[in-house]
Order: C-alpha cells, then structure tokens, then sequence
C-alpha cells in the first residue's frame, strides 16, 4: 500500500467513525480529495486506491490535470476556489461541481460559459461567509437567496447546497459555523432545496460530519504538506 493510499484509509476510517457517532450512514458523506498543487501521479496513486472526487482551486491548474488524466473517464472534478469572471470559461469547462458560487455576477457568468461548452447542467454550491471574516469570500447570510435565485435562473446549472470555510484552528468556532450553515440550509428550503452541505477539511472533518456534512474537503490529511 502506496503512503496515499494508507492516508485516504486512515481518512476514510475517520469519516466511518464520525458518521457512526451520530447515526449517519458513512455513505452519506462523500470524500473530496483535495489535490490542489499536487502531482498528476499522486492523482494517480490516489484513483488507483480508489478515490474519485478530487478538489482544485485554481482554474488554469485544474485544465492541464483534467487534460493530462483524460484517460481516467470517471473522475469528478470539484472546483473549490474562488471563481474570477475572467476564469469561468476554464472552470465551465472542466469542473462537474464547483463549490463556491458567492454571487449574482459569477452565476450567470458560469451559466453562460457552460451553455457555450455544452456540458450541463453544472452542479453548484453556494459559498457562504458564515463567520464574516473580511479575508473570506462568499455570500453574507442575508445574500443567499438573492444567489440562490440567479443560480436558478441559469438554466445550465444545477444548485445542489452550502459551502463555507470556518476560522482556522478553532474547534469551537468550527462547530458554530457548521451548525450555522445548517441552519441556513433549513431556512431556505431544507435537504429538498439544498441537498449538499460542503465544510470540514483534515483538521475538523468530525466536528464536520456531527453538524451533517455531505462533502468533506481533505488535503493535507492525504496527500501531506503542500
């Protein structure tokens, strides 16, 4: 067993131990394995310990690795940085989910761009700022339905959930921007409107998963230190 594979088996196990923990099957929450700056090859190791969704943040890096494993047809590109107007084409062209839609503009763009590549519909999340901090992008909570409503509108995408990003290094912020994001998700529509909720990375993936994650976002805990 290559050290990837042993990483995502370890990753894998966490996620199975958090899902029992709170009487959630484990299949309910899918693995995106977040390979931003990493090697075409370590994808590789990676697929071939069966891993499938992978996670780029940069739109002209996610092209090349897309062209380069063309040969592995099942691949589920996840785009999970933010999207510039000015990369929506490359994103549209490339990613079957991307995570961080955070506002009216970026919508359409990506609607647009997908329409001219004719792939859809492209699975979306929105992105939302749960925490406030001014370092973070996404939509404030009072601007979700104003996204929601132009996601809708484009008729190439598809809108499937929430993401967001807790403050970095603190469990208890962690477990109150989940249970925010939550919250929100009930607000507007519940699971039947918005089905995916995307937060926990390698450090809070159980906190994550307690607060009903469906996609957890792991790098370092797999592929190691960028």
């Amino acid at each position: 067993m290559t050290a990837i594979a042993l990483s995502l088996a370890q990753v894998r196990a966490r996620i199975d131990r958090a899902a029992a923990e709170c009487g959630r099957p484990a299949e309910d929450v899918k693995l995106v394995a977040v390979s931003k700056k990493k090697s075409v090859d370590a994808i590789r190791e990676a697929y071939a310990a069966g891993q499938r969704a992978f996670g780029e943040s940069y739109a002209q890096e996610l092209a090349g690795k897309s062209e380069a494993l063309g040969d592995l047809a099942d691949l589920e590109w996840h785009f999970i940085g933010h999207v510039q107007t000015n990369k929506a084409k490359v994103v549209a062209a490339h990613a079957h989910v991307v995570h961080a839609v955070d506002s009216p503009v970026i919508a359409h763009e990506l609607g647009k761009r997908v329409a001219s590549a004719g792939r859809s519909p492209l699975r979306v999340l929105i992105e939302v700022n749960v925490s406030g901090e001014a370092q973070k992008h996404g939509a404030s909570a009072s601007e979700i339905s104003e996204v929601m409503d132009a996601v809708r509108a484009e008729t190439t995408l598809a809108l499937r959930g929430l993401m967001t990003m807790p403050p970095f290094g603190d469990p208890e912020a962690a477990k109150r921007t989940f249970a925010t994001l939550a919250s929100l998700r009930s607000l507007h529509g519940g699971e039947r409107a918005l089905p995916e909720l995307s937060m926990g990375m390698s450090g809070d993936l159980e906190i994550a998963v307690a607060c009903g994650a469906t996609m957890v976002r792991v790098g370092t805990a797999i592929f190691g230190e960028r």
